[in-house]
Order: structure tokens, then C-alpha cells, then sequence
């Protein structure tokens, strides 16, 4: 069974992929309550801590039930770095991960993120100071290459680990393709198949469904899947994978009152946590696929997406029980 450092994880581990403006608190909460094994935050500005902005600072909050959890940040200046390996440590996180893979323009321009993938030694020099800075494991998350003609993960993979990285988990894209296509895993088995690599490898992309997942494990050999968009507004993957993995047969889908209920208690502690306006602005992401599947039911997503405060998306909620409730979709 694959270890981060100390910790220890079950077999084939089930991650949540840091996502920005989505695993937040709120969301890692109902993550991990649907059996995701490790939960990472939104990623967080080396420059952000150091200047001590707000929104940077607030990303640090974690706590107890969520562990293992990791601590993700990005940047590209050595000093920036260290400072902010400094600034996580106090949250007390159990893992501190890089982010070499965010493609957005904003990072990669700034060097961060992906652009970081166009200065491989750079990568490795700022993971080694990192290794050296820190008590805490450090690992990395990354993508195949800068673009089709630049993928070299499995010799960037090695070095990682030989200055300290603990694991790593590799996105099957370029940064070129962004978020199109199809993930490509044969070059993260060649990462796994490595005779010298010891760490373990995570597979991320196109982690949607439990047949995927079994997939990742029994016919490319990783240690563990690290799952993004598929969980935005469906926690319950995590659960229907592991269910999967145990008895072969797919679980039956959420019912309407467990959507209602995820769905309220999100938009609640997203509330409780980031106050009323971007608690409710933030949530609406998730509403398509907390309800996807049920027929006729654009006038009341329209309610939960459009509504500025919290009484009429909780009231849109109540419609829903209320009309919706007592019948039997196929939701997913």
C-alpha cells in the first residue's frame, strides 16, 4: 500500500484534485465524508501568502476531519517559495504539494503553474530547496509536458523524487492541450514502470466514472487516481468507485433527498465559512451536477443559479423536495 512519507494510505488511494474557487473546506467536507482518501485545498499564491492577501491567507483553513490533507501552492521564485513553505506550515498540514500544472495564462505566464514545465532544472531546483526546507513531505503535481513535443515525465518524474519529492501525480495532458482531448495515461504508466522510481504515482484526468478508475489501477498499474472535474457537484464518485473496486457492480445513484441535503448543507457551510454573497455565488458551480438527470428542471436550477442571496436558493431547494422528491430518476 503506497505511503506519503509517513502516512500511511489504504490500497489505491482516491485523491481530490485541488481545484481553484472548489475544494474548499465545504467541498473537501462532503468529499471526505464520501470516502476520498486525501483532499488538497485550491491552490495558493507563493507571492499571495507573502503579501499576506486575504483571499491567499483564507485558503489555509483546514481542519481535523479533513486529514490527511495537503496544502498545494505555486510560484516560481525560489525566496517567494520558501517564505511561503513557512507561512503553510503553520496550518499545520499533513502534505505540502507544488502545483507545476496549472495551465491557466495568469500562472504560466508568470513562470508558475505549467510554465514551469518549460524549465525542467528550474522544477527540480525548486522541489530539492523545498524538500530541504521543510519537515513536512513534499510533493509535486504536474502534467505530461509543456506540449506534444516536450514530454519527458518520466526522466522529470525520477529527478523529482531523487532531491525528496514524496509522490507525484501527473495529469495525462500537455499544458498545449489545456483541457481538451482525451487524457493520455501510457506516459504515467512509463513514470510507474520506472524500475528506479519508489514513490508513488497518481494518475489524474478523465477520472469520470468507476470503470476508468479501475482501469487506471488494473491495466496501467498506479497507485492511486486522483480525481477533479468529474467530483465538481458529485461527491458521491468517490464512493461509487470504492464500491465498485469491492463487489464489481455499479451502487445505486444518490436519491434526490441526499442531492438536497449535499446541496444544502454545501451552500451552508460555504456561507458559514466565506460569508453570505460568495458563499452563494461560489456554490452555483456545482448545482447542474448535484441535480443533472432530472427532467424539466430548468426553471428550478435557473432559481439556484441566479438567486444573490441564500433564503431563495434554500428555498428553491424546498420546491424541489417538494415536487421532485417522492419520485425515482435515473440521476446519473
Amino acid at each position: 500500500m503506497p505511503k506519503i512519507g509517513d502516512i500511511q494510505l489504504p490500497d489505491f488511494p482516491l485523491l481530490l484534485a485541488p481545484m481553484e474557487d472548489v475544494s474548499d473546506p465545504p467541498f473537501r467536507a462532503l468529499c471526505k465524508e464520501q470516502g476520498a482518501d486525501v483532499v488538497y485545498t485550491e491552490f495558493i499564491s507563493s507571492e499571495g501568502l507573502i503579501r499576506d492577501a486575504a483571499k491567499s491567507v483564507m485558503k489555509l483553513d483546514i481542519y481535523e476531519k479533513e486529514r490527511p490533507v495537503g496544502i498545494q501552492i505555486f510560484g516560481a521564485n525560489l525566496d517567494s517559495m520558501l517564505q511561503s513553505v513557512e507561512i503553510v506550515e503553520k496550518s499545520r498540514p499533513d502534505i505540502i504539494d507544488i502545483n507545476f500544472g496549472c495551465p491557466v495564462k495568469k500562472v504560466v505566464s508568470r513562470g508558475a503553474g505549467a510554465g514551469i514545465l518549460k524549465d525542467i532544472d528550474l522544477m527540480v531546483s525548486l522541489t530539492k530547496a523545498m524538500v530541504e526546507h521543510s519537515n513536512l513531505p513534499i510533493t509535486v503535481k504536474t502534467r505530461l509536458g509543456w506540449d506534444d513535443d516536450s514530454i519527458k515525465i518520466v526522466e522529470v518524474a525520477e529527478r523529482l523524487q531523487d532531491v525528496g519529492c514524496k509522490a507525484i501525480s501527473i495529469h495525462g495532458r500537455t499544458r498545449a492541450q489545456m483541457y481538451k482531448g482525451n487524457a493520455n495515461w501510457d506516459p504515467i504508466r512509463e513514470v510507474k514502470n520506472n524500475p528506479r522510481m519508489h514513490i508513488p504515482v497518481f494518475g489524474n484526468g478523465d477520472v469520470d466514472t468507476p470503470e476508468a478508475a479501475l482501469k487506471m489501477r488494473d491495466e496501467y498499474g498506479l497507485d492511486g487516481a486522483m480525481i477533479g472535474r468529474a467530483s465538481i457537484g458529485y461527491p458521491w464518485i468517490f464512493r461509487e468507485i470504492k464500491h465498485f473496486f469491492e463487489t464489481g457492480t455499479h451502487l445505486a445513484p444518490p436519491t434526490m433527498e441526499e442531492r438536497v441535503d449535499a446541496a444544502r448543507r454545501h451552500l451552508q457551510m460555504s456561507i458559514d465559512w466565506k460569508g453570505e454573497i460568495l458563499g452563494v455565488f461560489e456554490t452555483r458551480r456545482h448545482y447542474t451536477n448535484y441535480f443533472k438527470g432530472i427532467p424539466n428542471f430548468k426553471e428550478h436550477r435557473m432559481k439556484m443559479v441566479t438567486s444573490d442571496d441564500s433564503a431563495s436558493v434554500f428555498a428553491a431547494f424546498d420546491e424541489v423536495m417538494e415536487k421532485f422528491g417522492n419520485h425515482n430518476f435515473t440521476l446519473a
